[in-house]
C-alpha cells in the first residue's frame, strides 16, 4: 500500500492532508501546553493554601501544636506542600519531553514538508512542459501536412491546365516537392518528440511521483508516530509521580493513624492544672435562732490550736457573689492595674513614699479583719484586682518568677526556664571550649593567628556563664519552694470558697488568706484567726447595690501621671481628687474625678487625706 501507485493523480488531496496532520499536532502541542499551565496553577494553589494554614512563629499557635490531631494536620500541611511538588514535576516534564520536543519536531516537519512538494511541484511543471512541447510539434506537423496537400492539388491542377506556360507548371511542382518534405520533417519531429513526452511521463508517474508520495508518506506517518509516542509520555509522567503522590498520601494516612486522643486529653491536664485541691464539704450551718446567723466552727477553726483552715461562706453568699453581681460593677473591679506603679519621677525618700513599691512589706493582716473587710466594704473587695491579676496575662508582663500564676503552672513555667537557661549554657560552654582548641592552636602554630585575639571573647562567655549559672541558681531556688509547697494528695483538702469556679479559686483563696503582693502573686501564708461572725445579709444586698462608692477622703496629685494601662486614671500635678479606695499594699490608690471618670494611680504619685470617719474605721 504506497500513496505513489494508489494516489498518483492526488497531489492536492496529499498537501491538504499532511498540512491538516501538522494542525492537529500543533492544536496537540497547545493542549499539552495548558496543561502544564493547569499543573503550575494548582501546585501554586496548593503550596499557598499550605502556608495559609501554617503556624505563625511565636504566635499561640505554634503552642496548640504539642497536640497529636493539631501535629497531624501540620504534617498533612507539609505532605501537601510536597503533593504540589509533584504536579510542578510534572508540568517540567511535560514541558521538557513533550512541549519543547513537539514544537522543535513541527519545525523539523514543516521544513520536510515543503521540500517534499516543492519537489513534486517541479516533477509536475517538467512533464506539462513535455506536454506542451508534443503538443507544439503536433500542431505543426499538422499543418505542413494541410500545406503540402494544397501544394499537390495546386500542382496537379496547373499541369492539367494546357493554357498554364511549362514555366509555371515546373514552378508548382517545385512547390509541392518543398511542402512535402517539410511535411515530412514535422512528422520525423513530432514522432521523437512523442517518444520523449511518453519516456518523460513514465518517469513521471512510475518513478518521480511515486518517489515524491513515498517520502510524503513516511513524513505522515512519522508524525503520527510522534504524537502517539507523545500521548504515552503524557501518561508516563503522570504514572512517574503516582509513587511519590502515595508515599504522600501514606504519610498523612500515618500522621492521621498516630492522633491520640488520650494523650491530647493529658496534655489538657498539663497545660490547666492549677495544683489546688478541690474544695472540701460545706459544714451545716444553723439559722434557727432568730437574730444570728453564725459560722459553723468547722467553717473557722483556730488555726493556733485545732489545725488551720480557711474561712467560707454561707450557702446564700455562694452563689451570690459572682452570678449576681451586675456587669458594669464587675468589671470595675476587674480593672485594677495589672503592673506594679512605676516610680515617682522625681527621687524621693523612702519615707515619703511609704507606700510604694519599693517598701518593705507590711505585716500581714489577721483573718478576721480582712475578711471582715471583704464582706462589709466595696472598697475593700480588692482581692478581685488580684484574681484578674493572676489569671489575665495578656493585659501586661508577669513578674521573673511567675508568682501570678496558680501553682502547678508556676512549676511548669519554672522549669522551662531552667531548662532553657541550661540549653544557653550549654552553647555558651561550647563557643568557649572551640575558642580553648582555637587558642591551643594558634600557641603551637603562631602563624595561624595571635592567641592573645580569643582571650577577650573568652573572658565575655566565662562571665556570660557565670550570669546564666546564677540565674539557674534563682529559678532553681523558685522552683525548689513550688516543689515543697504542692499539696500532696494524701493531704487534708484544704477548705476553699465555692464562690468561684475551679480555674478562680487560686485567686479566691489568695484574697481570702493573706494580703496580695504588688505584682499580683499567690502567697501562701495561713491565717491566725479563730473564728468569725459573718452578717450574711447585709453580704447579699451589697453586691445588688449599684450605688457609686463613697469617698473615703481627698488626695493631691504631686505628679502628672499618664494612665495609659486598663483601669488606670490620667491626673495632672496639683489636682485635688476622690480618695475612694485606699492602697492594700499593692502600690495603687482608688480615685475619683466625678461619677463617670474613677481609677487607679500609684499610692506614690498622690498625698492622701482621709476622712476621720474613714480613719476610724
Amino acid at each position: 500500500m504506497s500513496w505513489g501507485t494508489e494516489l498518483w493523480d492526488q497531489f492536492d488531496n496529499l498537501e491538504k492532508h499532511t498540512q491538516w496532520g501538522i494542525d492537529v499536532l500543533e492544536k496537540y502541542i497547545k493542549f499539552v501546553k495548558e496543561r502544564t499551565e493547569i499543573e503550575l496553577s494548582y501546585a501554586k494553589q496548593l503550596r499557598n493554601l499550605s502556608k495559609k494554614y501554617q503556624p505563625k512563629k511565636n504566635s499561640k499557635e505554634e503552642e496548640e501544636y504539642r497536640y497529636t490531631s493539631t501535629r497531624a494536620f501540620l504534617a498533612t500541611l507539609n505532605e501537601m506542600n510536597d503533593y504540589a511538588g509533584q504536579h510542578e514535576v510534572i508540568s517540567e516534564n511535560m514541558t521538557s519531553l513533550i512541549t519543547g520536543e513537539l514544537t522543535r519536531y513541527v519545525q523539523e516537519l514543516k521544513q520536510e514538508r515543503k521540500s517534499h512538494f516543492h519537489d513534486g511541484r517541479k516533477a509536475q511543471q517538467h512533464i506539462e512542459t513535455c506536454w506542451k512541447q508534443l503538443e507544439a510539434s503536433k500542431r505543426r506537423f499538422e499543418r505542413d501536412c494541410k500545406e503540402a496537400d494544397r501544394a499537390q492539388q495546386y500542382f496537379e491542377k496547373m499541369d492539367a491546365d494546357i493554357n498554364v506556360t511549362k514555366a509555371d507548371v515546373e514552378k508548382a511542382r517545385q512547390q509541392a516537392q518543398l511542402r512535402h518534405q517539410m511535411a515530412e520533417d514535422s512528422k520525423a519531429e513530432y514522432s521523437s518528440t512523442l517518444q520523449k513526452f511518453n519516456s518523460e511521463q513514465h518517469d513521471h508517474y512510475y518513478t518521480h511521483i511515486p518517489n515524491i508520495f513515498q517520502k510524503i508518506q513516511e513524513m505522515e506517518e512519522r508524525r503520527i508516530v510522534k504524537i502517539g509516542e507523545s500521548m504515552k509520555t503524557f501518561a508516563e509522567v503522570d504514572r512517574q509521580v503516582i509513587p511519590i503522590i502515595g508515599k504522600c498520601l501514606d504519610e498523612i494516612t500515618k500522621a492521621a493513624e498516630s492522633i491520640d486522643h488520650k494523650n491530647d486529653s493529658q496534655l489538657v491536664i498539663e497545660a490547666f492544672k492549677s495544683g489546688f485541691e478541690p474544695p472540701g464539704d460545706i459544714d451545716f450551718e444553723d439559722f434557727t435562732q432568730p437574730m444570728k446567723r453564725t459560722v459553723s466552727e468547722s467553717s473557722l477553726s483556730n488555726s493556733r490550736g485545732e489545725g488551720k483552715s480557711e474561712p467560707k461562706f454561707g450557702g446564700k453568699s455562694k452563689g451570690k457573689l459572682w452570678p449576681f453581681i451586675k456587669k458594669n460593677k464587675l468589671m470595675s473591679l476587674l480593672t485594677s492595674p495589672h503592673q506594679p506603679p512605676p516610680p515617682p519621677p522625681a527621687s524621693a525618700s523612702p519615707s515619703a513614699v511609704p507606700n510604694g513599691p519599693q517598701s518593705p512589706k507590711q505585716q500581714k493582716e489577721p483573718l478576721s479583719h480582712r475578711f471582715n473587710e471583704f464582706m462589709t466594704s466595696k472598697p475593700k473587695i480588692h482581692c478581685f484586682r488580684s484574681l484578674k491579676r493572676g489569671l489575665s496575662l495578656k493585659l501586661g508582663a508577669g513578674p521573673e518568677d511567675f508568682s501570678n500564676l496558680p501553682p502547678e503552672q508556676r512549676r511548669k513555667k519554672l522549669q522551662q526556664k531552667v531548662d532553657e537557661l541550661n540549653k544557653d549554657i550549654q552553647k555558651e560552654m561550647d563557643q568557649r571550649d572551640a575558642l580553648t582548641k582555637m587558642k591551643d592552636v594558634y600557641i603551637k602554630n603562631p602563624q595561624m593567628g595571635d592567641a592573645a585575639s580569643v582571650d577577650h571573647r573568652l573572658a565575655e562567655l566565662g562571665q556570660n556563664i557565670e550570669k546564666l549559672r546564677l540565674e539557674v541558681q534563682k529559678f532553681e531556688g523558685w522552683l525548689a519552694e513550688v516543689e515543697g509547697r504542692l499539696p500532696m494528695r494524701t493531704e487534708q483538702p484544704r477548705r476553699q470558697s465555692g464562690l468561684y469556679e475551679a480555674q478562680n479559686t487560686s485567686a479566691v483563696n489568695s484574697c481570702a488568706q493573706d494580703r496580695e503582693s504588688p505584682d499580683g502573686s499567690y502567697t501562701e501564708e495561713q491565717s491566725q484567726e479563730t473564728e468569725m461572725k459573718v452578717p450574711a445579709t447585709d453580704f447579699d444586698d451589697e453586691f445588688d447595690d449599684e450605688e457609686p462608692l463613697p469617698t473615703i477622703g481627698t488626695c493631691k496629685a504631686l505628679y502628672t501621671f499618664e494612665g495609659q494601662n486598663e483601669g488606670t486614671i490620667s491626673v495632672a500635678e496639683g489636682e485635688m481628687l476622690y480618695v475612694i479606695e485606699e492602697d492594700k499594699g499593692d502600690g495603687w490608690t482608688r480615685i475619683r474625678r466625678n461619677e463617670d471618670e474613677e481609677g487607679y494611680v500609684p499610692t506614690s504619685y498622690v498625698e492622701v487625706y482621709l476622712d476621720k470617719n474613714a480613719k476610724d474605721s
